[in-house]
Formats: C-alpha cells, structure tokens, sequence
C-alpha cells in the first residue's frame, strides 16, 4: 500500500453495493447478519441513525475496505466499532490498519475516550483477534456462548486519551 493512492473518506449512498459485495465476500457473516448490516447501512444513508454515526470507506483505485463506528449509548465519551472489512484481495497490506487509524485519529481529535471493539470467539476469527492485538487492543471481556451455543462474545478496549 502507498499512503500517496489510498483515500479514507466518508461513505456515500453510491457505495451500498460495494459495501455489501465486499461484506459478502469476506465470508464471515451468515445471511441474516449481512441483512442487519445491510439495513445499518441503509439507516445511516437515511439520517436514521442518530449523531456521531459515521461510515467510512478506503480507496485505492476503487473501495477496497470500509468500518463503521458510533457512539456508545449511554456511555461519555465511548465509541464502538461496529464493523470493519477489508476485501480478501487487499488483506495484509494496511488498509485495515490505515481505516482503524483514521477512526482512532478521528475520535481522538474529537476528545473521546475509548473505542470498544467486539468479535467473535470461534476460529475463524483468529486473525481479527490478532489484529486487533497488534494495534495496542486489549481484550477487556469475554461472554461465553453470547452469539450462539459455543460462539463467544470478545470485547476489545483501547483508550483514545492518555
């Protein structure tokens, strides 16, 4: 990756294709899940959502990522991320990383204080678990057989505020 040709910005009701192909093409998500996200999506484009929602999408000559993050309800100061992809094509060369920058320099500027992360305990999400630990996360909770009978709930946590 060249910092010179990837591009972070704001998603644009033209990316809801591409957004979804690319969810699909992770494969880490059952059909009901991608029909949430699906209408997360459809929520934000709407305004639905509330403040301090945002989706964003990484460029290089064409989307090649995307994560979306909002504030955390009734907590001061705390965001989440509530989703983060990058196409199988394009794993392992910093996109990933560059968008969880972006929103960690984002949220900082903003004067937040934590940005919480949850994913799944079953094996094929070890590597998101490692990249979420390589970028100074640190696993906060663990809820046994939260999603389904043997597929545990990991929270992650990283202060935005020293």
């Amino acid at each position: 990756m060249t910092i010179s040709t990837t591009i972070i910005r704001p998603a644009k009701p033209d990316d809801t294709d591409t957004i979804m192909n690319l969810a699909e093409a992770i494969g880490m998500f059952e059909e009901e899940e991608l029909e949430v996200l699906g209408g997360m999506l459809g929520g934000y484009f709407e305004g639905s959502l509330g403040e301090g929602h945002s989706w964003i999408v990484c460029e290089d000559n064409g989307v090649v990522g995307d994560a979306y993050f909002a504030p955390e309800q009734y907590a001061y100061g705390v965001y989440n991320l509530y989703f983060i992809a990058v196409h199988p094509k394009y794993q392992g060369k910093g996109y990933g990383s560059a968008m969880l920058n972006h929103v960690e320099k984002t949220l900082t500027e903003k004067g937040e204080r934590l940005l919480l992360v949850e994913t799944s305990g079953l094996p094929n999400f070890e590597m998101t678990r490692k990249f979420y630990h390589k970028l100074g996360y640190e696993e906060e909770a663990k809820i046994r057989d939260y999603y389904k009978a043997g597929d545990d709930k990991i929270i992650f946590r990283k202060a935005l505020v020293k």
